[in-house]
């Protein structure tokens, strides 16, 4: 008998006896690489078993963040797994009020596709070609805004002639087969997907353009009320996304297959072991939610107008207290 089927077994007997409620927590995530976590979790069902038989572990699929952050504001999840800019802009959207970053997922993991024939071999020959985002105001497309401006290009909506479409990752795939997109700036595995099966080639990794490489493409927010009301049970998650996040680090392999076993559950498709591994190598699990990077995407989604005329005040977006008392627990050292 399997220890997953054991372990139903269990939680159905104990729902059984008199006065036994369960809670439940609702929780969002990405089928993507950068989301190992959420993916590898679900695959070996390493939450259900930290949070104990008590709890109830929902999990929601989503595309990209903004929908994410408008079921974390629609009281659909609690709390999910996302990129730093769907959480900036749903924390000033809110006046600071409805969430909270309460650890890391991911560091990396994104690129600047293009099409080998779109005829692009320098920055400049993006002047009036069509480029892709996940999402309008997701990571990626304030990367994109930002590379696009450093260059001194303007998209179409701002006077220039680089025109982003914001799109679902499949989509884009579709459309450079169809030689319908120029470009794309994609979390992975998509970006890897777009060089080895949309005829793409790498132009930017982003973490060229960062210190040390390293700038924040997954964080953990919580709707704040849950985090006021149930500080027991985001904590459980916190120490369960710290413990995976060592495992997933510590057995590279055997996570790579958990999670390309999700990934197919959850798009019908399987990576190739090539992208698998290319894709991976271009990221790392972190339980650190890397606060300098995070303002430092700020104030580009501020410059690029997504956060209003004045740049916002975000001291309370981070409330790392749950993952420091995990972190003194384990003899690590606290994070600023």
């Amino acid at each position: 008998m399997s220890k997953r089927l054991i372990f139903g077994l269990m939680v159905g007997l104990v729902a059984a006896l008199p006065g036994w409620t369960q809670t439940a927590i609702r929780v969002g995530a990405f089928p993507n690489i950068t989301h190992a976590q959420a993916m590898v979790g679900k695959a070996n069902g390493w939450f259900d078993k930290a949070m104990g038989p008590q709890v109830k572990v929902q999990w929601t699929s989503f595309n990209a963040g903004p929908s994410a952050i408008e079921a974390l504001f629609g009281g659909a999840i609690d709390m999910t797994y996302v990129g730093p800019n769907p959480a900036i802009n749903g924390y000033v959207r809110s006046n600071g009020e409805a969430l909270r970053v309460v650890a890391g997922a991911a560091s990396g993991g994104a690129s600047l596709i293009v099409r080998n024939d779109s005829g692009i071999q320098k920055p400049e020959d993006l002047h009036g070609k069509r480029v892709a985002s996940p999402q309008f105001g997701n990571t990626q497309d304030v990367a994109l805004r930002n590379w696009l401006k450093s260059h001194g290009m303007k998209t179409n909506d701002k006077g220039g002639d680089v025109r982003i479409i914001p799109m679902a990752n499949p989509d884009q795939l579709t459309l450079f087969l169809k030689k319908e997109l120029d470009a794309a700036w994609a979390p992975e595995p998509w970006a890897t997907r777009l060089i080895h099966e949309g005829n793409g080639r790498l132009f930017v990794d982003e973490r060229t353009l960062w210190p040390n490489g390293q700038f924040v493409i997954g964080v953990l927010v919580v709707n704040a009320k849950f985090l006021t009301s149930h500080p027991d049970l985001v904590k459980n998650w916190i120490r369960a996304n710290v413990d995976l996040t060592d495992w997933i680090n510590d057995h590279p392999s055997e996570a790579k297959k958990l999670l390309n076993q999700q990934i197919l559950a959850e798009t019908g498709k399987a990576l190739p072991s090539v992208v698998l591994d290319e894709a991976f190598a271009r990221m790392q699990v972190t339980y650190d939610p890397l606060h300098s990077a995070l303002t430092t995407a700020a104030q580009q989604a501020f410059d690029d107008g997504f956060l209003g005329r004045q740049m916002p005040d975000l001291t309370r977006l981070y409330d790392l207290t749950l993952l420091n008392q995990v972190l003194a627990e384990k003899g690590r050292k606290a994070i600023q």
